[in-house]
């Protein structure tokens, strides 16, 4: 019993220790992050706050039923401070690719999409699509589709979009 009452002391000791150390990191953490915000605002918090931080993901299109036209999904985040604005969408596999967004049921064509600041741009299977027109062949499950998506703000952004089932449902919701 006796080596078991040294080890529970310097044990507590120890974690002690530790959660001062820990709380003392985090207090200086906490302090140079306020200094280090304020005092470069002129470089990185400037660049974070005056342009968006566009990637995409989740992208797929169903292997399309028809020979000439097909639907497009994906999502665009945006982890920067400022909103920008999808303008156009093109592809060497279709002649068109035109941006569809959907309320009550009704399809409507738009000329642009706002990926808000922090928050995400989504186009889903019964919500906003991209319509792929004049395809100039029918592209088939396991292919992959280049496209580029172009903003307002931002430069463009190439995705590979793979074909996959015309009956594929992602996990994602999509």
């Amino acid at each position: 019993m006796k080596p078991v009452q040294p080890v529970q002391p310097v044990k507590r000791l120890a974690l002690t220790g530790i959660a001062i150390t820990g709380a003392l990191a985090l207090a200086g953490c906490g302090s140079s992050n306020v200094s280090g915000s304020s005092g470069s605002s002129g470089s990185s918090g400037s660049s974070g706050s005056s342009r968006a931080e566009l990637s995409v993901g989740a992208s797929y299109m169903p292997q399309p039923v028809s020979a000439d036209m097909a639907a497009g999904f994906l999502t665009i985040t945006n982890k920067g401070d400022t909103k920008d604005e999808l303008t156009s969408v093109t592809s060497d596999s279709a002649g068109e690719i035109t941006m569809h967004e959907t309320n009550g049921g009704a399809m409507e064509q738009v000329s642009s999409f706002e990926v808000p600041a922090h928050g995400q741009l989504v186009f889903k299977s019964g919500g906003n699509h991209l319509m792929f027109e004049k395809l100039k062949r029918r592209p088939e499950q396991g292919d992959t589709i280049t496209l580029k998506l172009k903003f307002a703000e931002s430069g463009p952004l190439t995705v590979e979009m793979p074909v996959k089932s015309a009956t594929y449902n992602p996990s994602t919701g999509h």
